[in-house]
């Protein structure tokens, strides 16, 4: 577009000089007579018309490079404003919206504040009433082995994802290098940049997903050790009782 203008201006630029110029030689020769008179030359009024023309021509001239130095400006600008033809932005959101997915099917022991704190109150008591039953006791035990299991393998599900997705981070990286080496304006070089901080975000999210699974698998594990000694502490003083029944064997 910019240069289909440049090429009209430079036409029409054209037509102006040799207008000027015609008007320029109408001018000298203007004082020639036809006929019977005589050819009367003025040498002062030559020598302005020459001058005129000549600045006129300075002006054009000067005209014709302020408006290529404007051309160029808005060319510039337009690779400035040029965006990038592609983006990862969404392949990034898919990896993360899949981290909190499998962060969601967390089971039995959520990751919800009040759940959480309620389930664990319940199932890991840090020593169990004489009211207690024994097979409520069993099934507690049942429960905390569910829940370690599960945890345990909600980290292992994590890391997996984790890896598989290594390889693709390293196509995106490619990418979004590619993408900064061939930046033709100041837009698509942030864009790249950007892009490159959201994949530095995504793998740091990646990581507090693996930190927060495997420490609850941990916490789960050893909460479990803790609330079946404390099981195993009842059962053994309701197997000993008060003493009286071994009186007899004295």
């Amino acid at each position: 577009m910019l240069e289909s203008i440049g090429r009209t201006f430079l036409g029409t630029t054209s037509r102006i000089i040799i207008t000027t110029i015609l008007s320029f030689v109408i001018a000298v020769n203007g004082s020639r007579r036809l006929g019977a008179f005589d050819i009367v030359f003025d040498p002062t009024n030559y020598s302005q018309n020459l001058l005129t023309a000549a600045r006129a021509l300075e002006q054009i001239n000067n005209q014709i490079r302020s408006l290529e130095n404007q051309a160029q400006s808005l060319l510039n600008q337009a690779k400035n404003l040029t965006s990038l033809p592609t983006s990862v932005v969404g392949q990034l959101t898919s990896t993360i919206t899949q981290m909190n997915s499998l962060i969601a099917q967390a089971k039995n022991l959520s990751f919800d504040v009040q759940k959480s704190q309620q389930d664990f109150e319940r199932l890991y008591p840090r020593q169990y009433a004489a009211a207690v039953s024994s097979d409520k006791m069993v099934q507690d035990a049942t429960s905390r082995w569910d829940n370690s299991y599960d945890g345990l393998k909600q980290s292992l599900t994590i890391q997996s994802a984790i890896v598989s997705s290594l390889d693709q981070d390293g196509q995106t990286l490619r990418t979004l290098m590619a993408n900064s080496s061939a930046a033709v304006g100041s837009l698509q070089a942030q864009q790249s940049g950007n892009e490159l901080l959201g994949l530095q975000i995504k793998q740091s999210l990646q990581t507090q997903a693996l930190l927060a699974t495997q420490a609850r698998a941990d916490t789960l594990r050893a909460a479990e050790q803790q609330a079946s000694s404390a099981a195993a502490k009842e059962r053994f003083n309701r197997f000993i009782g008060d003493g009286h029944a071994y009186a007899g064997g004295k």
